[in-house]
């Protein structure tokens, strides 16, 4: 069966669906779908609503209900039941339109194996067993060949559905085969959280905005992004909260902000360091925080820049009670002491600036620092005047702001997705983390530093379903497939490299970095076999040799949590799945027992897929852990279940017991066990001093700001400086849940169907460009073309076009074509498998914009 690209305007939609047999629905969001059967159905029409949960990769996780009439789902609305009237409702008009993926013409109908070249959509139909045969005798014919560490699995994150995805982790862990994380393919990674936190990532539940009074947005566009959250923000706003967002360019959530400032692009390391450096010259700084919970006071050796440690120092001792994964250095009073890693309990007049001799058990005399006054020391440079010129912000701004944001509290700061996909990402938000640090908003309510991006975190245990009978996992993060191999990676690279991938819940072949990359390595036959999950043709099902039809969320059993809605949910089917469609569970079942037949008995094999489902989500709520103690399927049956927590009321506020009960740092970041996070923070502090000799070389033992390309773009090629001086940022649109919905026909309707980029009208003047105009954005690597739109809030030099779209949408080009897998070495410092791994840095891009038809 072969594809079309499709250009499909609704008019065309309404005819075919009327074709058909249509119905439409009511109560407010209507949805025109088209009959998944035979004719319609005569006499008396059973109605129901089924409570189920929207799930594709975003924070929402809305309860829904689904209108079913004979079998179809004929509307989605909200559902509106959670306990606390403040979630009601949620849900945005991407989701309340989710028929149109679900019965719309890119549904996939029947298994597919290709016939002609990847790429070409020529396919033949057919079975499931025939399928299913081909499919695993080609991974087993891999496996023999390379080892079976060269099959990749690609699979989205897992609070989107711990069963089905579950189901792939485990006959990945089963079979050998390698992991591909979600996070560090989308982005999604800040990895300034390991380094300062030692957790994965941390936010306050949007409810908790209310309880802010100072809230800085770097690099987050809230109301576009965050939908069924962001009346959260506007109402902190109208409760006396002041909100001051930093972009270089003019976004809704700007719109709707205080203050609104320009900066230029990756500059907010520089405005972080210059605010903090205002906190500690005018004394601005909690200094009773700084001493009880950072690593601030703790000494450092001026002569190797590295932490003193307590069995360096003469009279001093490691205490025998430190675990393996933590130190103990030293502080000092008047007196040197040996700091427990576990204990928060420094006396207050511990000193943070100065210099002192010590004298060290080889009897050698060496100077130390407190690494607050290193820090004072680095943050000279930051003055206001050199962060005007840097970064664009006025002094007597920034001096404003740093005195207001240390006089109102809470503070609140939000670090978006699209400012840490930058190669010095973790840079920017280590500096940012001073400021709620050093000001004492961290543990309390409506304060601290928040990231927010997709379903990125795992909020109970799952390791009795994701990894059976504690087997071993191989893990290697995405971006070395692409890049191939470093020398300073931590990961195991294949021997043989990755041969053949398994795709699910995600379009990698539009989606993620470089993907044209990962077309060619298809058509070159350095990828040899893939095989996608899917329930709609997708571009990377044109690029896979088998397809198999998999069902919506509307058509499966699944459990789901995000971290930041704080409500675990039932997925519930509401219809059963259309055509020849199946759950991944019974797929992943399927392709077990064809692969080993000793892999079948993993997989609940004489139940049905959502029988099986339902009793992995037991097993799941017994061994969860805390959070989900006492929760039942039937207490989910019944609506939403708030996840538990220590903080009173189970608020959802980072760090909350290690500053109320003094707790060292970190919290567990699930699913790694204490001791693999631990161990980047083993002062058990919030650490801004990294002493590991890769941070040293790169001069990063403290948050610094470093410009953006010098290390990357410029690295690569010296004569990209002159040549390509547009930064091109990939923004998430409000139409898109990243390439979910690109093919949605409402959603398109209201983008004319158009794929935009937008330029500054002083940039568009100097390249003859006016609205409307085709323009090509280009660089060595790739190029597309999108039609210009002139917004006197885009920053100078930027082309700023919304990711998401597929590629028959972009003539058959990449959006993604024009970026690199960069891969910064102090991100594989801190390399769990499962968690941390190198951040793709998407916006780490140059190009240049002409009008299609000039020449180049």
């Amino acid at each position: 069966m072969g594809t079309q690209n499709l250009k499909l305007t609704r008019r065309h939609f309404l005819k075919l669906t009327a074709a058909t047999g249509v119905v439409a629905g009511t109560i407010g969001t209507a949805s025109v779908i088209r009959q998944a059967g035979a004719a319609p159905k005569k006499g008396d029409s059973k109605i129901n609503y089924v409570r189920t949960t929207c799930s594709p990769n975003c924070t929402g996780a809305c309860g829904m209900n689904a209108l079913v009439e004979d079998g179809e789902i004929k509307s989605i609305i909200q559902a509106a039941d959670y306990p606390e009237a403040e979630y009601n409702p949620r849900g945005c008009l991407k989701g309340l339109s989710m028929t149109n993926l679900i019965y719309g013409p890119d549904r996939l109908q029947k298994p597919l194996i290709l016939k002609g070249k990847p790429g070409s959509g020529d396919f033949k139909e057919a079975s499931w067993n025939e399928t299913l045969d081909y499919t695993a005798g080609r991974l087993k014919e891999i496996a023999e060949k390379y080892g079976p560490e060269s099959i990749g699995v690609i699979f989205q994150v897992g609070g989107t559905g711990y069963v089905q995805k579950g189901a792939v982790s485990r006959l990945a862990t089963l079979a050998g085969w390698t992991m591909h994380h979600a996070y560090d393919q989308n982005g999604d990674l800040p990895m300034f959280w390991p380094m300062t936190f030692g957790v994965q990532s941390e936010e306050i539940e949007p409810r908790e905005w209310h309880n802010s009074r100072y809230v800085m947005v770097f690099g987050s566009n809230i109301l576009a992004t965050r939908i069924p959250d962001a009346h959260f923000l506007l109402e902190a706003r109208n409760k006396g909260a002041k909100i001051m967002v930093f972009d270089p360019n003019f976004s809704p959530t700007a719109a709707k902000a205080d203050e609104w400032f320009s900066i230029k692009p990756s500059s907010d390391a520089a405005v972080a360091l210059g605010l903090a450096r205002v906190l500690i010259e005018e004394t601005l700084y909690d200094a009773n925080f700084i001493k009880t919970f950072t690593d601030l006071p703790l000494l450092v050796r001026v002569d190797n820049g590295k932490r003193l440690k307590a069995d360096e120092v003469k009279g001093l001792t490691k205490p025998s009670d430190t675990p393996a994964y933590r130190e103990a250095y030293v502080a000092y009073n008047g007196q040197f002491m040996a700091v427990h890693p576990e204990k928060l309990d420094l006396p207050l007049d511990v000193v943070i600036e100065g210099e002192v001799d010590v004298t060290l058990k080889t009897g050698e005399t060496v100077k130390v620092k407190p690494a607050f006054q290193l820090l004072k020391e680095n943050l000279s440079q930051y003055t206001p005047e050199e962060i005007e010129k840097t970064a664009g912000i006025l002094k007597d701004d920034l001096l404003r702001i740093a005195r207001e944001m240390a006089g109102t509290k809470p503070l609140h700061v939000i670090y978006g997705a699209g400012n840490y996909q930058w190669y010095h990402g973790d840079l920017k938000g280590r500096a940012l983390a001073l400021l709620p640090v050093l000001t004492g908003n961290i543990g309390k309510p409506g304060a601290g530093i928040s990231t927010y991006a997709g379903q990125y975190r795992i909020r109970f245990k799952v390791a009795e379903w994701w990894v059976p009978e504690g087997k071993k996992q191989n893990w290697l993060p995405f971006l070395y497939v692409l890049h191939g191999p470093t020398k300073t990676m931590k990961a195991k690279w294949p021997k043989n490299g990755i041969k053949a991938l398994i795709v699910g819940w995600g379009n990698p072949f539009d989606q993620h970095n470089m993907s044209n990359k990962l077309r060619e390595m298809v058509e070159k036959e350095d990828l040899e076999f893939v095989v996608t999950t899917d329930f709609q043709m997708t571009t990377s099902c044109q690029y896979s040799h088998a397809v198999l039809p998999a069902v919506s969320w509307y058509e499966k059993t699944d459990l789901v949590a995000t971290p930041v809605h704080p409500y675990l949910q039932l997925q519930q089917p509401a219809v059963d799945p259309l055509y020849e469609g199946k759950p991944e569970f019974w797929i992943v079942r399927e392709l077990a027992k064809r692969l080993n037949p000793d892999f079948e008995k993993y997989f609940y094999p004489d139940l049905e897929p959502n029988q099986a489902a339902e009793k992995v989500i037991e097993l799941l709520l017994e061994t969860g852990g805390p959070e989900v103690a006492g929760i039942t399927l039937e207490h989910l049956r019944k609506g939403p279940v708030r996840l538990k927590s220590e903080v009173p009321g189970g608020r959802q506020i980072p760090f909350y017991e290690q500053v109320q009960h003094k707790k060292p740092f970190p919290p567990v970041s699930l699913p790694a066990k204490l001791e693999q996070t631990a161990q980047f923070v083993k002062s058990g502090r919030i650490e801004f001093y990294k002493d590991e000799d890769l941070m040293l070389q790169a001069g990063e033992a403290l948050p610094v700001h470093k410009p953006p390309f010098e290390e990357s773009e410029y690295a690569l090629n010296p004569l990209a400086k002159e040549k390509y001086q547009f930064c091109y940022v990939t923004r998430n649109a409000i139409y898109r849940v990243h390439s979910t919905h690109s093919n949605n026909v409402w959603m398109n309707e209201l983008q004319e169907g158009k794929p935009r980029v937008w330029l500054s009208p002083e940039d568009g003047q100097e390249k003859g460009i006016k609205e409307g105009d085709e323009v090509e954005i280009y660089n060595d690597r790739g190029k597309l073309t999108a039609y210009a739109i002139i917004d006197p809030g885009v920053g100078r030099k930027q082309a700023v076009f919304e990711q998401g779209w597929w590629s028959r949408y972009l003539k058959g080009a990449s959006y993604n074509s024009l970026t690199y897998p960069f891969i910064k070495p102090t991100h594989e410092l801190y390399f769990v498998p499962g968690m941390w791994s190198p951040n793709t840095a998407w916006n780490e891009c140059l190009c240049d914009v002409r009008k299609v038809g000039d020449s180049l």
